[in-house]
């Protein structure tokens, strides 16, 4: 059999080792209770930043949008303008050509006297 002295310190030993096991399980326990506060905090962050994310696509989303919506409202204006652009130089083309004709004719009128004058000096006295 054992002796007592021999049991004392085993029993001691085991004792000592119960309370540093009862430490460790109190300090995983406490480590355990941390790590769930971090986790929720992570998830909350996680969550905030994806509601961020959504939010940041759909402004730019709306961004893009108002800009493709003001770039084909200039490509409207834009035509137009180089339509009455473009009529205007029709416009004035024909009024040129009118106005080419109309000198056209004061040159051959002139053209015209300017050959009677000469006839009518061969025939003077």
């Amino acid at each position: 059999m054992t002796q007592p002295d021999d049991l004392e310190a085993r029993v001691a030993a085991l004792e000592t080792e119960v309370r540093q096991l009862a430490d460790r399980v109190r300090h995983s326990e406490q480590d355990a209770a941390a790590a769930r506060v971090l986790a929720g905090g992570a998830d909350r962050d996680v969550a905030e930043i994806r509601g961020e994310i959504r939010d940041f696509r759909q402004a730019t989303t709306s961004s893009f949008n108002a800009t493709r919506e003001d770039l084909n409202d200039l490509r409207s204006q834009m035509q137009q303008g180089f339509s009455e652009t473009q009529q205007g130089f029709a416009e004035m083309r024909g009024k040129l050509d009118a106005t080419a004709a109309g000198q056209q004719q004061i040159v051959n009128l002139l053209n015209t006297l300017i050959g009677q004058g000469g006839q009518q000096d061969d025939q003077s006295p």
